[in-house]
């Protein structure tokens, strides 16, 4: 059983984030989201670090660079939501001897943040900033899959982007994309999973 972060583990952190660096900056959201997605996938995939992000963000946007320790981390300490009624479907999943995965595509400070977390532990965690690859790029499903020691058949992936659910069905995972609680227990129950 392997689950996403972001809009299934917490609400999904995107928008807030933004919104929180934007402020930080003194941009506008819109104009913030446009620059981050140039950099979002070397910030995700770990090619480059939180400084230099920075470095290249502030010089696109013509601001001056944050003068703080972690401007990525204290957006996220701000705006995750974790969502306690699916981690407790994870506690349950692990009573009941499924091993658990974590696979999220996200950056070094973001995990730093996870890692201070009192989250279940998750048999695998699997960060595309530890990586060096993101969903919906099949290798990061053979990562987590080898890491769980599991045939892809037998390994349920639970995500909210239709995309990384893509990904996994074509390494043949079972998956369910994520839309509410109820909707996943009923589709765990459709594929045989005890709860």
């Amino acid at each position: 059983m392997v689950f996403d972060w972001g809009g299934v583990l917490i609400d999904n952190p995107a928008t807030g984030l933004v919104r929180h660096c934007a402020k930080a900056l003194g941009v506008k959201p819109e104009t913030a989201q446009k620059v981050f997605r140039q950099f979002e996938k070397d910030f995700q995939t770990g090619q480059i670090g939180e400084p230099e992000l920075w470095k290249q963000a502030c010089g696109e946007l013509k601001v001056k660079v944050p003068d703080c320790p972690s401007l990525w981390k204290q957006a996220v300490q701000a705006v995750f939501t974790p969502r306690a009624e699916v981690l407790d479907l994870v506690r349950v999943l692990k009573a009941n001897g499924y091993k658990t995965g974590f696979l999220s595509n996200t950056e070094v400070p973001t995990m730093e943040y996870y890692k201070e977390q009192d989250y279940p532990v998750f048999d695998v965690t699997v960060a595309s900033c530890e990586e060096g690859v993101c969903k919906p790029d099949a290798r990061i499903y053979d990562i987590t899959l080898q890491r769980l020691g599991t045939a892809a058949a037998e390994t349920v992936f639970i995500d909210d982007r239709p995309d990384f659910i893509k990904g996994a069905e074509a390494v043949g995972m079972k998956t369910i994309l994520y839309d509410n609680l109820e909707q996943v227990k009923t589709k765990l129950g459709q594929l045989g999973i005890e709860l």
